[in-house]
Protein backbone atom coordinates (compact mmCIF):
# COMPACT_ATOMS: atom_id res chain seq x y z
CA UNK A 1 0.00 0.00 0.00
CA UNK A 2 1.12 3.54 -0.76
CA UNK A 3 -0.21 6.55 1.13
CA UNK A 4 0.50 10.09 -0.03
CA UNK A 5 0.18 13.33 1.93
CA UNK A 6 -0.58 16.40 -0.15
CA UNK A 7 1.67 18.58 2.01
CA UNK A 8 4.64 16.26 1.44
CA UNK A 9 3.97 16.08 -2.30
CA UNK A 10 3.79 19.88 -2.51
CA UNK A 11 7.09 20.22 -0.59
CA UNK A 12 8.77 17.72 -2.95
CA UNK A 13 7.40 19.57 -5.96
CA UNK A 14 8.69 22.91 -4.66
CA UNK A 15 12.16 21.43 -4.07
CA UNK A 16 12.21 20.24 -7.68
CA UNK A 17 10.99 23.61 -8.95
CA UNK A 18 8.43 22.07 -11.30
CA UNK A 19 4.72 22.67 -11.84
CA UNK A 20 3.97 18.96 -12.30
CA UNK A 21 5.05 16.13 -10.03
CA UNK A 22 4.18 12.56 -10.96
CA UNK A 23 4.02 10.62 -7.69
CA UNK A 24 2.53 7.28 -8.72
CA UNK A 25 2.99 5.27 -11.91
CA UNK A 26 1.78 1.79 -12.80
CA UNK A 27 0.89 0.57 -16.30
CA UNK A 28 -2.84 1.16 -15.87
CA UNK A 29 -2.66 4.71 -14.45
CA UNK A 30 -0.48 7.52 -13.20
CA UNK A 31 -1.13 10.25 -10.63
CA UNK A 32 0.40 13.67 -10.33
CA UNK A 33 0.14 17.03 -8.64
CA UNK A 34 -0.10 20.05 -10.96
CA UNK A 35 0.17 23.54 -9.45
CA UNK A 36 -0.27 26.78 -11.38
CA UNK A 37 0.22 30.14 -9.65
CA UNK A 38 -2.33 32.93 -10.03
CA UNK A 39 -1.94 34.54 -13.44
CA UNK A 40 0.07 31.63 -14.88
CA UNK A 41 -0.18 30.44 -18.47
CA UNK A 42 -0.96 26.73 -18.83
CA UNK A 43 1.13 25.49 -21.76
CA UNK A 44 0.18 21.81 -21.68
CA UNK A 45 -0.56 19.96 -24.91
CA UNK A 46 -3.25 17.30 -25.45
CA UNK A 47 -2.41 13.94 -23.93
CA UNK A 48 -2.77 10.52 -25.53
CA UNK A 49 -4.56 9.15 -22.44
CA UNK A 50 -7.87 9.93 -20.76
CA UNK A 51 -7.37 12.31 -17.87
CA UNK A 52 -9.20 13.39 -14.71
CA UNK A 53 -8.43 16.55 -12.73
CA UNK A 54 -9.52 17.02 -9.12
CA UNK A 55 -9.34 20.64 -7.95
CA UNK A 56 -7.73 20.71 -4.50
CA UNK A 57 -7.58 24.49 -4.19
CA UNK A 58 -7.73 27.66 -6.23
CA UNK A 59 -10.01 29.23 -8.80
CA UNK A 60 -9.68 29.36 -12.55
CA UNK A 61 -11.38 28.44 -15.77
CA UNK A 62 -10.73 25.46 -18.03
CA UNK A 63 -11.24 25.27 -21.74
CA UNK A 64 -11.77 21.77 -23.13
CA UNK A 65 -12.31 21.76 -26.86
CA UNK A 66 -14.94 24.49 -27.44
CA UNK A 67 -16.30 24.39 -23.86
CA UNK A 68 -15.21 26.82 -21.15
CA UNK A 69 -16.14 26.41 -17.47
CA UNK A 70 -15.18 27.80 -14.07
CA UNK A 71 -13.37 25.42 -11.69
CA UNK A 72 -13.05 25.60 -7.92
CA UNK A 73 -12.12 23.29 -5.02
CA UNK A 74 -13.94 19.98 -5.08
CA UNK A 75 -14.54 20.09 -8.83
CA UNK A 76 -13.63 17.17 -11.08
CA UNK A 77 -12.97 17.45 -14.79
CA UNK A 78 -12.76 14.58 -17.27
CA UNK A 79 -10.81 15.18 -20.48
CA UNK A 80 -10.82 12.54 -23.22
CA UNK A 81 -7.52 11.57 -24.82
CA UNK A 82 -6.21 13.90 -27.55
CA UNK A 83 -8.66 16.73 -26.76
CA UNK A 84 -7.01 20.18 -26.46
CA UNK A 85 -7.44 21.69 -23.00
CA UNK A 86 -5.90 24.32 -20.75
CA UNK A 87 -6.51 26.20 -17.54
CA UNK A 88 -6.74 30.00 -17.79
CA UNK A 89 -7.93 33.06 -15.87
CA UNK A 90 -6.24 31.64 -12.77
CA UNK A 91 -7.19 34.02 -9.96
CA UNK A 92 -5.93 31.89 -7.02
CA UNK A 93 -3.05 29.38 -7.02
CA UNK A 94 -4.52 26.26 -8.62
CA UNK A 95 -3.58 22.85 -7.17
CA UNK A 96 -4.84 19.84 -9.09
CA UNK A 97 -4.56 16.10 -8.60
CA UNK A 98 -4.21 14.56 -12.06
CA UNK A 99 -5.04 10.97 -12.97
CA UNK A 100 -4.11 9.49 -16.35
CA UNK A 101 -5.46 6.13 -17.51
CA UNK A 102 -3.48 4.35 -18.75
CA UNK A 103 -0.29 5.94 -17.36
CA UNK A 104 0.70 9.26 -18.96
CA UNK A 105 2.59 8.76 -22.20
CA UNK A 106 1.96 5.02 -22.39
CA UNK A 107 -0.65 5.23 -25.14
CA UNK A 108 1.66 7.27 -27.38
CA UNK A 109 4.53 4.83 -26.71
CA UNK A 110 2.29 1.91 -27.73
CA UNK A 111 1.78 3.44 -31.19
CA UNK A 112 5.45 3.13 -32.13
Amino acid sequence: MDIFALSQLRAQQERQGRRYLEFLRVPSLSLGLYVLPAGAVDTQQPHTEDEVYYVVRGKARIQVGNEDQAVEPGGMIFVKANVPHRFHAITEELALLVLFAPAEGSASAAKF
